[in-house]
């Protein structure tokens, strides 16, 4: 017998640590115990989804999307959460996921708090009171997102609220407040005077690194403060890093603040606001460079925007990569377009210094490299024809076999109904009926999963077949080529490519 699927949900936002009835402890006892006393217990698989510090406004969750993922696959009979604000604050996605998709595909829903059980609305949404709840569930979040904005709007006008992590220069001092690191202060100002002097973002990357000046994630790593992968750093600093710090105010003592505006409550997205809408306190830390200075800069680094800057596309955007530092080849198109590595511009003595490849000559290398891994592994004909063996397996044998022994039973059923056998031998025949049904259920079960995992193999080598003829029909690489099998391309200093195929078991 199959067994009874319960789903556990549990939802633990920022705010809602303030309050222990919401911990995950006591969400996690209260549904534990109500699912314990339900009678489906006795034959049921519980299972726990937990999403630990996610805000209900959105379904942008990673656990609701296990389970809702599982509940579409037919998996989830049963789903038990604290309250609806467990599941979700916005009463539009909420009602969406109780009204339409859970009754689709059979799924129980109980919210304990609220006394709400599905079955016990078949056929009704739950009525008036449930839609009250859910709503109030969304508007008492927009209403604390609002206050808590609000209040931290009011403190950066006042100059009190500071973000928790401090720009590359400075660090917290004992009163919570800014202060320059000596260390790491001493590179800005070195920075903003090489700027000063008129060396370009590169020049000074450059510099930096022929006198052995870690990165700003290399630096923190040495303080204890491991939230970077700096495993392809090498100790060369990124030209974009120097634009933003030489273009960031706060170096003069200012601290700005609310640049950027939340799209909607709950939600990631966010824009830039107009800088008469920020917050800008003069003279709010002790200042790293001189604002003399700070405006020379200004004035000597090139910077212009393009807002309708159309985006350029090429064959292989996005997905040639370095061999030997790992990093995305710069391309660059002028009349004979080419990749080359960037990143080690100012690595003079790095094995991918001055790495250069010809971006035609690049293309045909990979279409001739995928080309000859296909023929070295598919059966090409003379006439390119490629040969695959499948055959898939048709139980209707045994579905034929099965139909006729569920006949034969009905038949003996009618035959002891109008009396033309007794008792006796209605139970023995139907006895030895059922066995043989059993049998061959059995049998039909087996030569089914044969024949599945046959028709899958089948359509492993139809769509090997499949790459493989546009491979062998094209002249040359294709997007369409490029978007089916590559990842990743990587590229040596000596010419040679690695490539990296979405379809890895087209090549094993």
């Amino acid at each position: 017998m199959q067994k009874y699927v319960i789903a556990l949900y549990i939802r633990l936002s920022i705010e809602d640590y303030k309050y222990d009835s919401m911990s995950i402890e006591n969400q996690r006892l209260v549904l534990n115990e109500y699912a314990a006393a339900m009678p489906e217990a006795l034959n049921s698989e519980v299972m726990e989804f937990v999403d630990n510090g996610y805000s209900g406004t959105n379904f942008e969750r990673p656990q609701v999307q296990k389970l809702i993922e599982m509940v579409r696959e037919n998996r989830i009979d049963c789903i038990i959460v604290k309250d609806f604000s467990r599941f979700g604050r916005n009463s539009i996605e909420t009602g969406y996921f109780l009204e339409r998709v859970f009754p689709l595909f059979h799924t129980r829903f109980i919210s304990v708090s609220d006394d709400y059980d599905s079955d016990n609305y078949k056929g009704d949404t739950g009525g008036m009171d449930v839609a009250f709840k859910y709503l109030i569930s969304e508007y008492y979040s927009r209403d604390m997102s609002i206050k808590t904005k609000s209040a931290k709007y009011a403190k950066m006008q006042r100059g009190e609220y500071q973000s928790t992590i401090c720009p590359y220069g400075y660090r917290k001092s004992a009163d919570g407040r800014m202060e320059p690191d000596p260390e790491a202060s001493a590179v800005v100002q070195l920075i903003f005077q090489l700027a000063a002097e008129g060396k370009n973002a590169p020049s000074i990357a450059k510099e930096l690194y022929k006198r052995g000046i870690p990165t700003p994630a290399e630096y923190k790593i040495t303080r204890g403060q491991k939230t970077h992968d700096i495993s392809r750093t090498h100790g060369i600093w990124c030209d974009s890093t120097i634009v933003r710090y030489l273009a960031d105010e706060r170096y003069t003592g200012t601290y700005i603040i609310g640049k950027r505006a939340v799209l909607e409550v709950g939600g990631n997205n966010s824009r830039m606001k107009d800088r008469s809408k920020w917050y800008i306190i003069p003279d709010h830390h002790p200042a790293i460079v001189d604002k003399a200075l700070f405006d020379k800069v200004q004035e000597t680094v090139r910077r212009f925007s393009q807002p309708h800057k159309k985006q350029r596309d090429y064959l292989l955007k996005g997905i040639v990569f370095c061999g030997c530092c790992d990093h995305a080849l710069s391309y660059v198109a002028n009349k004979q377009p080419y990749f080359h590595c960037r990143r080690s511009q100012a690595y003079e003595t790095g094995p991918c210094h001055d790495l250069k490849i010809d971006a035609e000559e690049l293309e045909q290398v990979i279409f001739q490299t995928v080309k000859a891994q296909l023929e070295a592994i598919l059966s090409i004909g003379a006439d390119g024809s490629i040969c695959l063996d499948a055959v898939a397996a048709e139980p209707t044998e045994y579905e034929k076999k099965i139909e006729a022994l569920e006949d034969s039973k009905q038949s003996l059923f009618e035959q002891y109904v109008m009396g033309e056998i007794d008792a006796e031998t209605y139970k023995s025949e139907k006895a030895a009926c059922d066995a043989a049904i059993l049998k061959a259920k059995n049998a039909y079960a087996a030569i089914s999963a044969q024949a599945k995992k046959k028709q899958e193999e089948q359509a492993r080598q139809s769509s090997r077949t499949e790459i493989a003829k546009a491979i062998t029909d094209a002249e040359r690489l294709t997007p369409e080529l490029v978007n089916l099998l590559i990842e990743k391309v990587y590229v040596f200093p000596d010419k040679r490519i690695e490539i990296a195929y979405k379809v890895q078991d087209l090549f094993e």
